[in-house]
């Protein structure tokens, strides 16, 4: 067996009645676990030849469990995003060359039109069993994970057993986790942050692991009340709306060791929004699916206001120019990457992962800088610079500013063709519940903040925007929004 299910099988002997994996509906300690990984393995060996099992759950003990099933039949797992569409399921399902998918009830109707052989997990299939020898790994590839596709189509993400098992144990090295910890996830498992730090992470370290299928701010409160979580992993937006909880008790967030935050950027707002509500600090990481995925976390003693923490033990990052050249701490260029975190490539395409590991290193199209004590901070995506009047203007930076006005909540901000200019800023803004501002009011807050080229165009206020499956607006489909 690989490393992975070694460390799996130590725990299970160590804390056999320890509880693993808890969701509303199931709970399996270590002993019950293994053997209900090993009875679906059976049943996954059962019915495909095939190296890869796509699995479309919902965040929960299940999937998890899905997970080392597939393991322990020598299959890759392969986490679909039940937020997809018709077109892009099956365009991931044929690139995965997937003939078989565990799921559940819910989600069969949306694959039945693939033709796919679906396993489906329920109290008929989650028993336990027995599989004689665990079979050997089928390749190094340990998981492919699907990119949400906010650039383009899905691209699968090679994870080698090796990126999963280093990422998961420096994750727990830095931030100085022990056996006590008891984790919430509200991340999906098909998101490479809920998959290596909800559910492999945990695994690894012995610990008690809880899911939320469904983001509800009074079941995560509730959760982590009478649980005694230690560490909640969620999104920005997720963190935004506990914040805005009326009648939620300061002390049931008590237990709390860590609030891990990751996806997206975190805006100041929602920080300081959070702290004042329960006293807590929100620890911003950096990371990408092509890192398995974390790459830097702040942590309570090791913090940078504006940053998003230093690389974790065996990670490099640094900065080049445009023609790849190395640059100085502190100075601004794309960020690089280097160490047991890169993934092993792109699943079959061999051209456009060449295009972005270079000598070892992922190029990852963010630009930033790295101070001379390691930290790292984020200007912005490379793809997503606007280029106004010659200047190059970063929407994180307008965002932000936008983000520190009282009546709002979220901003994003994406380049419009201008004649003139080349490129003009353009806004859109959600505002906080009975919040009243206008346009004009917010560009003239803007004029305060930032120079003038910086101020956009047009601020359009919108009840809603489009996003990704974890939350994460979507700035492509705000590009190709028609003016009203």
């Amino acid at each position: 067996m690989h490393p992975l299910l070694n460390a799996f099988e130590r725990n299970v002997a160590s804390s056999p009645d320890r509880p693993a994996l808890c969701d509303q509906s199931l709970i399996l300690d270590y002993q019950s676990l293994r053997a209900v990984a090993a009875g679906l393995a059976a049943q996954i060996q059962s019915e495909t030849e095939q190296p890869r099992v796509g699995i479309m759950a919902p965040t929960s003990s299940a999937c998890a469990a899905s997970i080392l099933a597939c393991w322990y039949a020598g299959k890759t797992p392969v986490p679909l995003n039940f937020l997809l569409g018709p077109r892009e399921l099956g365009q991931v399902v044929r690139d995965a060359g997937l003939d078989c998918v565990l799921t559940i009830e819910h989600f069969a109707a949306a694959l039945a039109p693939i033709g796919l052989k679906t396993l489906l997990l329920s109290a008929q299939t989650l028993v336990p069993g027995r599989l004689e020898t665990p079979s050997a790994a089928s390749s190094d590839t340990a998981a492919i994970i699907y990119t949400s596709g906010t650039s383009g189509d899905p691209k699968g993400v090679c994870m080698s057993f090796d990126n999963l098992v280093q990422n998961a144990k420096a994750c727990i090295e830095y931030a100085r986790m022990d056996s006590k910890q008891v984790f919430l996830s509200l991340i999906p498992q098909f998101h490479s942050f809920g998959f290596t730090v909800g559910t492999v992470a945990p695994l690894l370290l012995g610990v008690t692991a809880w899911y939320l299928p469904r983001f509800s701010p009074v079941a995560v409160v509730s959760t982590i009340a009478e649980k005694n979580v230690t560490i909640l992993i969620a999104i920005p937006s997720m963190y935004g709306a506990l914040a805005k909880m009326k009648n939620a008790d300061r002390e049931a967030l008590a237990s709390l060791y860590l609030a891990m935050s990751g996806g997206e950027p975190l805006s100041p707002v929602i920080i300081e929004a959070f702290h004042t509500r329960f006293g807590i600090d929100i620890m911003e990481g950096y990371g990408l699916t092509e890192t398995s995925p974390v790459v830097a976390v702040n942590m309570p003693w090791a913090h940078r206001a504006g940053s998003v923490g230093r690389a974790l033990p065996g990670i490099e990052v640094s900065t080049v120019d445009e023609a790849g050249r190395p640059l100085p701490a502190g100075e601004v260029g794309e960020l690089i990457i280097r160490g047991h975190c890169v993934m092993r490539g792109y699943h079959n395409k061999p051209d456009l992962t060449d295009n972005v590991i270079k000598d070892g290193a992922l190029h990852t199209g963010d630009v930033g800088r790295v101070d001379s004590d390691g930290f790292i901070h984020i200007t912005g995506r490379a793809k997503e610079m606007m280029i106004v009047g010659g200047e190059n203007v970063f929407p994180i930076e307008i965002e932000s500013a936008l983000c520190s006005h009282p009546a709002v909540a979220e901003a994003a901000v994406v380049g419009m063709s201008d004649d003139v200019r080349g490129e003009v800023p353009l806004a859109f803004v959600i505002l906080n519940e009975q919040a009243e501002v206008g346009e004009k009011e917010l560009r003239g807050f803007c004029r305060e903040k930032l120079a003038g080229f910086k101020v956009p165009r047009e601020i359009r206020i919108e009840q809603d925007l489009p996003r990704g499956p974890t939350g994460k607006i979507l700035k492509r489909e705000l590009k190709i929004k028609p003016t009203p």
